[in-house]
């Protein structure tokens, strides 16, 4: 026999779906540069460390003293030029500076059309997010449906339903505002 439980799995489960796609639409949001130095945009960076290619974060420590400059401190001196080159190879569009003692890039400021296409990146991600969100909801939706084909009451059905369609909006509309909000810093100068 099916029950209210059944149901309530169904809800407990849209929620923590939807939850995880905002929270990978959030991640993917931070990958887009606005224009302020992050140790994330070198993520990713591998520098060939005796014979193995090792993250940049594994050979050196990367530090941002102000919102322009992003600062590489190796762990061994003699990793500076493997480090710079590995920037440099990277088609990151970064100039590093090599001083002796640590790598500094400076971060140039985003042009007008570059800030545009970035807000247009960040808003092609907000609507993978949304589309995430409604796939859950159909995933849902359906399965609902089965629940009630296969004897749960109608009213109870409705009820959930309307739930999720709750639980759609309210996850619709925390990524408007993750957009919103990436938007501006965007578009700050």
């Amino acid at each position: 026999m099916i029950k209210m439980e059944d149901v309530e799995f169904y809800l407990e489960h849209a929620s923590e779906m939807m939850d995880k796609s905002v929270k990978h639409t959030h991640s993917e949001l931070t990958k887009i540069r606005a224009g302020k130095a992050s140790p994330g945009m070198l993520e990713g960076l591998t520098i060939e460390y005796y014979g193995a290619m090792t993250p940049l974060q594994q050979v050196a420590s990367v530090s941002t003293p102000d919102a322009r400059t992003l600062s590489i401190k190796p762990w061994e001196k003699k990793m500076i030029g493997e480090i710079e080159r590995a920037i440099i190879n990277s088609n990151l569009g970064f100039n590093p500076q090599n001083d002796g003692e640590l790598i500094r890039i400076n971060i140039p400021p985003l042009t007008e059309e570059r800030r545009l296409s970035l807000v247009k990146q960040a808003k092609a991600e907000i609507e993978n997010g949304k589309v995430s969100v409604r796939n859950v909801r159909k995933e849902v939706m359906d399965s609902l449906k089965k629940l009630q084909k296969d004897g749960v009451a109608e009213d109870e059905i409705k009820i959930a339903e309307d739930e999720v369609q709750q639980l759609t909006d309210a996850h619709t509309k925390k990524l408007d505002e993750l957009l919103e909000a990436k938007e501006k810093d965007i578009m700050t100068i």
